[in-house]
Parts: C-alpha cells; sequence; structure tokens
C-alpha cells in the first residue's frame, strides 16, 4: 500500500495552513502531496507556492472539474507548475458538484459524464507534448504527467478504465471502495486494457481529540443525502441517519446526530490499532493507495501529528 497526504482546504482553519500541512508531509516522509480546489486559493497558485515551501513532494493537482477549467486551462496550469518548481505534476480530473460547478461558477454540469473522458484524452495529449485538435500545444517543457479520474457512479467508472493511470474515489468504505474496484476491472476487462490503479481519499485523525471528530462531522454532513452516498452509508448501518438527512433539516440539527462511528467507516480515526486495521480492509479490497486527508485544529495544527503517526502504517 502506497501512502500519500491531501489537503483538507478546511473552511474553519487559516488558509494559508495548507503550506503547513505540506511542509508536514514532507517531513514525515510521504511522497505525494494531492492538493484540490475549493474556496480558498487557485489550485495552480498553491501547488507552486508548495512547489517552493516543501521541494520533496510530487503533486498531483486535483480533482479539477471537466465543466469549469477546459482542457487547455488545466494544461497550461499543470505545464507551468511543474516547470516553476521542478517537481513532477500529475493531473486529477473529476465532475465536482452542482454547489462548485453551478453555484459557484455559473456553469453547467450537463454532459459532465462524456465531458470526462474527452478532457482525459485532450490533456493528455497536451501534456505528453502533442498538438491538441484546437491547434493548441504547450509552449513550456511538457511534464508527462499521469492522469486520474475521480469516479464514483458508473460512468465516471467506464471512463476511468478508458482514459486513466488512476483512478480515485473519496470518502467511501473499504466496501464501496472495493465494489468501484471490480466495477473497473470489468470495465477495463471489456475494453481489453489493464485496469489503471486505485486511489482512496480518507479523512485522518489519530487519536483524536473533540475538535477533530467535530471538524469531520461537520465535513460529512453534505454527503448524507446526496446520490450513491446515502446508499452506502444504508449499507454501513446508518439508514436512519439517511432517512433523517433526507428530510432537510437545517444542517445544524443533522450534525448533532452524526456519531463518531460514520466518520469512522470512512476514514483513518481512532488508535493506531483501529486505523491500521482499517488501512488493510482498503487493501483487501483492492485500494492500491491511501491519500490521507488529515483533521487540522489547535490540538494538531496542519494534521502534523497525525501525519507523523500514520506514517507508521507503511
Amino acid at each position: 500500500m502506497k501512502y500519500a497526504v491531501t489537503l483538507g482546504l478546511w473552511q474553519d482553519r487559516p488558509a494559508a495552513e495548507a503550506l503547513d500541512t505540506a511542509r508536514a508531509a514532507e517531513a514525515a516522509g510521504y511522497g505525494e502531496l494531492w492538493i484540490g480546489e475549493m474556496a480558498t486559493w487557485d489550485v495552480f497558485a498553491l501547488a507552486t507556492a508548495i512547489g517552493a515551501a516543501a521541494p520533496g513532494l510530487d503533486l498531483t493537482l486535483g480533482p479539477l472539474p471537466v465543466t469549469v477549467r477546459d482542457p487547455t486551462m488545466i494544461a497550461m496550469g499543470a505545464a507551468s507548475v511543474a516547470a516553476l518548481t521542478g517537481r513532477r505534476v500529475d493531473v486529477a480530473l473529476g465532475t465536482s458538484s452542482d454547489v462548485v460547478v453551478r453555484n459557484w461558477h455559473g456553469r453547467s454540469r450537463k454532459g459532465a459524464a462524456a465531458a470526462l473522458g474527452e478532457s482525459a484524452q485532450v490533456v493528455r495529449e497536451l501534456l505528453d507534448g502533442k498538438k491538441a485538435a484546437s491547434g493548441y500545444r504547450l509552449r513550456v517543457e511538457p511534464p508527462r504527467s499521469s492522469v486520474t479520474i475521480a469516479a464514483f457512479g458508473p460512468a465516471a467508472v467506464e471512463a476511468a478504465a478508458a482514459h486513466a493511470d488512476r483512478m480515485v474515489v473519496n470518502l467511501v468504505s473499504p466496501a464501496t471502495a472495493g465494489r468501484l474496484v471490480e466495477d473497473l476491472r470489468e470495465a477495463a476487462k471489456r475494453l481489453g486494457k489493464p485496469p489503471p490503479r486505485v486511489a482512496a481519499w480518507v479523512v485522518g485523525a489519530l487519536d483524536p481529540k473533540p475538535a477533530a471528530l467535530d471538524q469531520l462531522r461537520r465535513g460529512i454532513v453534505g454527503y448524507l443525502a446526496a446520490p450513491g452516498y446515502s446508499d452506502m452509508f444504508r449499507a454501513e448501518g446508518f439508514g436512519a441517519l439517511v432517512d433523517f438527512a433526507l428530510t432537510r433539516p437545517h444542517p445544524r440539527e443533522l450534525l448533532e446526530v452524526i456519531d463518531v462511528s460514520l466518520i469512522q467507516a470512512i476514514g483513518l480515526v481512532g488508535d493506531l490499532a483501529r486505523v491500521r486495521d482499517q488501512a488493510a480492509a482498503y487493501a483487501d479490497a483492492g485500494v492500491d493507495e491511501l491519500a490521507i486527508v488529515p483533521a487540522c485544529t489547535d490540538d494538531d495544527p496542519a494534521g502534523a501529528l497525525t501525519l507523523s503517526g500514520l506514517r507508521d502504517l507503511a
């Protein structure tokens, strides 16, 4: 099992803490950092700063929403980061959410599944130094990045099987991860291709204090009633909680009834023995890589203690 780190970009923490988490990941001996994009940093700007602050890390940018950023933008950004930092820079693509795509950016997610495969093809061509159908070619050294596709539904899994070097799943239990791994393998077999490796983003908190558990519980509120995720939580034994979430209560009311056991079902949360067993369950499900999203609190700034302690899993 390979271990990496993913920035949580927690909204209840200072934005600049992302740089401290990158430094903590490097100090703990991780080799790869995933840098997403939420409500704070532009991903390419942050990645360039991290390349200078933690030069020992390889970087994976994304998943970037393919109906917000076009392939040329993505390839230019990734190549710029690689050229300016001298680091390996890979790219992850996804369809994101209605909140990000429609509300924040005023774009439509219509046709997002088809756009995922199309974007992956063009991004790969550009990052390999080829000329796209548009006539554009990178003017800086092509980074020859790998391409990851974020998947949860069938169409995205098919796109990953067809076009990705790696598939990433987010906030899933080992059982759900195993189902997605099997779906990916079946899709790749139909295409006559070897299946991509699979990474899972998992929240992490080693020997967590109440503040860390509260942060992780807040992060799950929006997923309980989401299509697909609600089915997963039912299968994990949280059907009553899902039913309540589907009544659309105020988020504060929902937060009050989320038990820590739900967080433990989809992450590495608890003492070292518990998280080691959970990591083994992901490995048994066919996951090749775990990307840890560390809780960051005043008790564990930048998630440094969690990242250092969980490195012992390797």
